[in-house]
């Protein structure tokens, strides 16, 4: 009974040295910590950071009026400033009154939607009346009150004749469109629609511009 005390004592004993070594060992050997140890800072905040300090917002509405003035320069470069910027929107604009696609409406993009100016633009439609004749009988209206039960039938056969060939164009259109586009998808009433208003506009307010003159072939 005792080598039996014995041995368990000296087992408890080899035990306890053991777990004293081991937390000794982790007491002086270092943990290793994963990763950098702090949050990755956000794009902002370090741009904002490379930048340096932000200036205090001004306190008076005068300090702000003095900093607008010392921010955006002299009287002279302003107005170069100006001059530059008329000068590129009128060459974006003339390249797409032009009819270049890079600047053309998203609405007007595409060799479909070309093809479809180019086809009215060659056609005198009866619907290229429809703005004058309008106006037309709106100052006859007003002129003439006691025509305006005429004028309002007119108006009214006008309308007739416009929805009807609005229709018949469209029908047109898309086959035209389907003989020489045949892989393209777009089609159906969206491009009708796109050929009736383009038919509508007088010739000189059409944008883009027309490329073909009428009675040429497409």
């Amino acid at each position: 009974m005792k080598l039996l005390r014995r041995g368990d004592s000296d087992n408890s004993d080899k035990h306890d040295v053991e777990v004293t070594g081991a937390s000794s060992a982790s007491e002086e050997t270092p943990i290793e910590q994963v990763g950098k140890g702090r949050p990755t800072p956000k794009r902002r905040d370090a741009e904002a950071k490379k930048r340096g300090p932000v200036a205090p917002a001004p306190l008076t509405a005068k300090e702000a009026r003095a900093r607008r003035k010392a921010t955006r320069g002299s009287k002279a470069d302003r107005k170069i400033e100006a001059a530059e910027r008329r000068a590129s929107s009128a060459d974006r604009r003339a390249r797409m009154l032009a009819g270049e696609d890079k600047y053309l409406l998203p609405r007007d993009k595409g060799p479909v939607r070309a093809y479809v100016r180019d086809f009215i633009d060659a056609r005198r439609n009866l619907l290229g009346l429809f703005m004058p004749m309008a106006l037309i009988l709106i100052m006859v209206t007003f002129a003439l009150p006691g025509l305006s039960a005429v004028v309002t039938l007119a108006m009214f056969v006008m309308m007739l004749f416009m929805v009807g060939e609005g229709v018949w164009l469209g029908r047109m259109i898309n086959n035209r469109v389907a003989e020489r586009f045949p892989d393209s998808t777009d089609g159906g009433f969206k491009l009708g629609w796109y050929a009736f208003v383009r038919a509508t506009q007088i010739r000189k307010l059409r944008a883009p511009k027309p490329r073909v003159g009428p009675g040429d072939a497409i």
